[in-house]
């Protein structure tokens, strides 16, 4: 029996967020949700600093008992460049993420935890939350002064105690060993699921969707359903046997500010549930917007204002359409790898992207998952990132 993992990481900025501040990463031997803080300029260079730092163990070959050192040290050397980054640049105070990662060691697994990112176990229909939250919340939970019903809905549920960066002191780390069994399903998160999405439902997700791809993405659709106020990263992976007969996946995902692909827009942000939530979404200062003033006061606005937002949306479509016109991706095109200018998208009236190059790679030629990543495109923001992409895919076919 050759146990390892079968595996789908998804990421998507989330319905109110400008920026995606999660980072993941999914391989054969590690996975990893990173969520970071530190404002606009900062939580997404601490998520990428420890997946970076932790992406150097996969491929390499673990021993169970080496396996915990080996995060221990990737963790330690993780947060100290969190702490010099800050430290050189004051815009950048505050800096932190939390992280949560597997690493498989032959039949088991070595796991590392700080923050409020969590990891859940499905085995043999039993689902169960293996990592506790280092929030304040979860504290008071831990004492008996809260009960966990209450905690889903407390004010300070975001108030995390313990992350990697922040402070120039040892961060103590959850660390612990687990035993892996076939059919064992994974799933690594951010709370950007866990604080909208009821465990339930998560449950019955990761229960019927059968497929790993398919029930990360199912996942991620039911935070966007619920209004996705924040980044929301899954990772879903399943124990297989090789020897079984079972296909695993086997390149390695990186989603999130951590991938390529990091300023891809929310999948869910054009329809009914993105509408939904900026209408409702809260102002700086915690408070939902005021409602219209029916008075006579605000009657004037009502020839003035749609002349104004003509005007806005004329500018901010010209703005937007120059912007496009800067991106690439990756696609096909008449059964062929191509480079696009531009956005996968289109307006009734302006085409939005156009082929820069068409290659000689037949889209046959390549496996499932590239052929499904090459469906939904590849975006970047540079034709030299583009050519890159092709390079490694032809080296790949």
């Amino acid at each position: 029996m050759y146990l390892t993992l079968d595996f789908a990481a998804r990421s998507d900025v989330g319905l109110i967020r400008r920026d995606n501040q999660d980072s993941g990463f999914a391989g054969s031997h590690l996975l990893v949700v990173a969520d970071g803080m530190g404002g606009a300029a900062g939580g997404d260079i601490a998520s990428s600093i420890a997946v970076a730092r932790l992406v150097a163990l996969e491929g390499e070959s673990h021993g169970p008992d080496e396996s915990l050192d080996e995060l221990k040290k990737a963790l330690a050397d993780a947060h100290a460049q969190i702490v010099e980054r800050a430290e050189n640049d004051p815009e950048l105070s505050g800096l932190a993420t939390t992280v949560t990662a597997l690493l498989r060691a032959g039949s088991t697994l070595a796991m590392a935890h700080v923050g409020d990112s969590r990891a859940y176990l499905l085995r043999q229909g039993e689902f169960t939350q293996v990592t506790t939250d280092h929030s304040f919340v979860q504290h008071l939970v831990d004492t008996g002064r809260l009960s966990p019903a209450d905690a889903e809905n407390h004010p300070q549920r975001n108030l995390i105690l313990r992350v990697l960066g922040d402070v120039d002191t040892d961060i103590p780390i959850d660390i612990s060993v687990r035993e892996t069994r076939v059919d064992d399903r994974w799933l690594l998160c951010s709370d950007g699921l866990t604080s909208v999405v009821h465990r339930d439902t998560i449950r019955d997700t990761l229960k019927e969707v059968e497929d790993v791809a398919d029930c990360a993405d199912a996942l991620i659709n039911l935070a966007l359903a619920a209004g996705a106020p924040d980044n929301v990263t899954v990772i879903v992976a399943d124990v297989v046997d090789i020897d079984a007969g079972r296909s695993p996946s086997t390149a390695s995902q990186i989603v999130g500010s951590a991938a390529l692909d990091r300023h891809r827009p929310t999948a869910g942000g054009g329809g009914a549930a993105g509408k939904a939530a900026r209408l409702t979404a809260p102002t700086d200062d915690g408070e939902k917007p005021e409602p219209k003033d029916p008075s006579r006061k605000g009657l004037w606005r009502n020839w003035l204002l749609p002349v104004v937002a003509l005007v806005v949306a004329a500018i901010g479509l010209s703005v937007a359409y120059l912007w496009s016109q800067t991106q690439y991706f990756v696609g096909t095109s008449e059964g062929y790898v191509a480079i696009f200018q531009g956005i996968p998208q289109d307006t009734p009236i302006i085409p939005l992207h156009t082929v820069v190059e068409i290659t000689a790679i037949d889209v046959g030629s390549l496996t499932v998952y590239e052929q499904g990543r090459l469906e939904d495109t590849i975006r970047t923001s540079s034709l030299e990132e583009a050519q890159s992409i092709v390079d490694t895919i032809e080296g790949d076919a």
